[in-house]
Formats: structure tokens, sequence, C-alpha cells
């Protein structure tokens, strides 16, 4: 038989009820908090005391009324209270972000550092990180955490690359890098990390496929807002599905990958020059267009055989995301319906909503979230 609930449980829910409240409403007052929470003035004194001292919660000016007298108090999160670090491990470059927890960028730097997989390495770029926290002027008190966005597959537990060709990298632990660093530290596929970040930017979202459109295709499966992590590691790796064994060569030694048709290869582009590549299929250039309309056709062949297996909502994120316009989503549609057995609707294709600095703020944020889940 289930125990009544103590004292003690009573007053831990009240607190996390108070601090939940005003960090969603951001700006309140005890008066909002009381008829709100239906809590009496004296439990809500009592908490708003604690988190104060704890540094949780601020005094934040005052709440306008137009009642006469002297006008309530406002409270409001600290925001700064505790911090996350989220960092991006690429082939010659190295992307570093701090956010609060609201998820909110407090500073973000890259520098240039070519990728090796050895310890003088590691030691680089710890040193870069711990000089960054100090030019955020941060304590390690305040650093929950450092989540490391890498181009490859990630064991479910965050300690072990398992499979990482791109980088060369299959077998690197945690450890390499928690040596230098006083904080608890995880790896994190880079395109999990961008749909942890398209999830915080979209509240509502439940069920969803995520398809990071970048240097390199990655996805992700999104199911009860969670991310589908799979009994091995590889879930959702749709990047290797063989479309032409007879195509070009992908990094895992196959050929003719969903890889080498829909990452940025296939635009014949690099990045610094998306914006004269896109400007170009706008003003309808000729061999810029017949490039862009292939890229689509391909896109469209590896979205419908996503939407066959799992009949939900396809997020379009990535690198390409900003350069995408209804126009195009529009020529999938199409394509997708020459394509599906189904009379589709129009309805289940979506933009990212967190296109910039997805994947360095999707790697930092599980730890703030984990932190406001157990305030």
């Amino acid at each position: 038989m289930k125990n009544s609930i103590t004292p003690y449980e009573i007053r831990q829910t009240n607190r996390q009820r108070i601090f939940q409240y005003i960090y969603q409403k951001q700006n309140v007052s005890q008066q909002d908090i009381a008829y709100d929470l239906h809590l009496s003035r004296p439990t809500i004194t009592t908490n708003l005391t604690d988190l104060k001292e704890e540094g949780l919660v601020n005094e934040a000016g005052q709440i306008d009324s137009e009642s006469a007298g002297r006008k309530p108090s406002a409270y409001a999160v600290n925001p700064q209270h505790r911090v996350s670090i989220g960092v991006e491990l690429l082939s010659h470059q190295v992307k570093t972000i701090a956010i609060d927890l609201y998820g909110h960028r407090i500073s973000y730097n890259t520098f240039q550092l070519d990728f090796e997989h050895n310890d003088a390495y590691f030691q680089k770029v710890c040193a870069h990180i711990l000089q960054f926290k100090d030019n955020c002027q941060l304590t390690d008190v305040q650093i929950l955490g450092i989540g490391f966005a890498m181009q490859g597959l990630i064991a479910p537990d965050g300690e072990k690359v398992i499979y990482g060709k791109i980088q060369d990298c299959t077998g690197l632990e945690i450890s390499s890098l928690t040596k230098y660093l006083p904080y608890p530290c995880r790896f994190i596929h880079d395109a999990s990390s961008a749909a942890i970040a398209e999830l915080w930017a979209s509240p509502s979202l439940q069920d969803a496929f995520y398809l990071s459109l970048s240097r390199h295709l990655g996805a992700t499966m999104i199911l009860n807002r969670r991310i589908v992590s799979g009994l091995h590691g590889h879930n959702a790796t749709i990047e290797h599905i063989q479309m032409d064994p007879q195509g070009e060569l992908c990094y895992c030694g196959k050929r003719g990958c969903l890889e080498t048709l829909c990452s940025l290869r296939a635009l014949h582009h690099d990045l610094d020059q998306l914006d004269s590549f896109f400007t170009q299929v706008r003003n309808a250039d000729l061999k810029a267009q017949e490039i862009w309309i292939s890229y689509l056709k391909n896109l469209a062949r590896a979205i419908n055989i996503l939407h066959l297996i799992y009949d939900k909502d396809i997020i379009l994120g990535g690198y390409l995301a900003p350069y995408l316009q209804q126009a195009d989503l529009n020529y999938l549609y199409k394509e997708i319906a020459a394509q599906t057995p189904f009379a589709e609707e129009w309805d289940f294709l979506q933009i990212s909503k967190m296109p910039e600095h997805n994947i360095t703020i999707g790697a930092a944020l599980p730890y703030i979230q984990k932190y406001l889940e157990h305030i």
C-alpha cells in the first residue's frame, strides 16, 4: 500500500510548481502565483525566499498595476544561475556555444583546428573551451555540463563514438576529453542534437522525422517528444540506404547511398558558396537550376521512403533549411505524389524553425533540460 504524501514531498512539489510557474511566465508577482496556483501567501513567501537565497530567482522591478497604492514586486528566474556548453567538433573547425536556462545564447565562438584522433588535439580543444568559459565570465559552479556533437554514431550512454568514418574516430571515448575538463561531458550525434534544438523551439511538436540537410545527410526519429536512439545506436541512419549500387562512392565504402544524393556534395558547392548558388537558382540560371532540380528529385525519393515507413511530419533542417522556399516544398510534394501509391495531403513537410546554431545549442540543451526537471 502506498504511503501518504509526506510534508517534505508537499514542500518540494510546491517549490517546483512555483519555480516552473515563474520560469514559464518570466515576470510575475506573488499575487499572480497565489491566484493561478491556489497557494497561500506564507507558502509562496517562504519558497520565494529560498529560491532567491539559492540564486534561482531574482526580484525584477515592479509589476504595472492599475490599482492605487504600491506596485507589487516582480519575480523572474535568474537565467544564468546555471548554464550549459555545446561544442561541435568538425573536420577543420570547432564551434562552441554557451546557453542559459532558457536556451538563449550567451556567447558563440568558432576557431579553426583540424580534427585529429590524438591527445594533443583534445588538449587544444579543452584549452579552448576553458578559455571560452573564462571569456564568458562563467564559474565552474554555473556549468552543468558540456555536450560534444559529433559526425558519427554514438553509444546510447553518450560515452563512445561507435561509428565515426567521416573523421576516422570510431572508438573515441569521452574520457579523452573529460580528463582535461572538470564538468560532466557526453557525445551526441549531430543530427540528434539538431532535433533536440527543434523540439525546444517547437513545444507542440510530438512525432516527426528530422532530416539534416548539411555537409552530410543525417536523420533523427522523434516519438512522443523524445529522440529514438535505437537498440544499437544507429537508428534512422537513412544516409546509408543504398539507392544505386553503381553510384558515387560514399564515405561508408558503399556506392550510391542517400548520402551521395542528398548531402551538400550533390550540389557541387561548399557552404561558403551557398548564397551565390541559390541566388543563381532564384535568378533562373540554367546550370544552377538543373543541379537544384536533380537534388530535389533525389530528396523526394528519400522523403517518400521515410513517409511510407513513418507517416508523420518530416522536418527539413540543416544548412539548407534557410534557403528552402514554399516553391521547393511544392515541387517535392509533386514528386512524392508521382511515387507514392497513396493520395497524400500536402501537409507533412516543414522547414526547421531553428536552423541557426541548432547543433551546438542542441548539444548543450540536455543538461539544461535535466536540471529544470529536477529543481
